[in-house]
């Protein structure tokens, strides 16, 4: 099983939320589903970035890894690195 750190963005907000899990399609839908306390206002959501790793640990690492950085700039790097 894979699990994933993502970044998600929100054009209304013009914010980035980083999370982890270990299905991206059931929790980019529960963010989008207005469940969510710290995302409701954001909705719609998109799916900005992606990483995948094959432990839970390491993907809640990455996740803190990059909160940690509180850069705005960090994460919009990271998305451009992409493409």
């Amino acid at each position: 099983m894979a699990f994933y750190t993502y970044i998600l963005y929100s054009e209304k907000l013009d914010r980035y939320y980083v999370g982890s899990t270990g299905d991206l399609e059931e929790r980019l839908t529960y963010h989008n589903s207005g469940y969510a306390k710290y995302t409701k206002k954001g909705v719609p959501w998109k799916l900005a970035y992606k990483e995948e790793y094959s432990t839970r640990s390491e993907a809640v690492s990455r996740e803190m890894a990059i909160k940690k950085k509180k850069s705005r700039k960090y994460i919009e790097w990271l998305i451009s690195s992409v493409g």
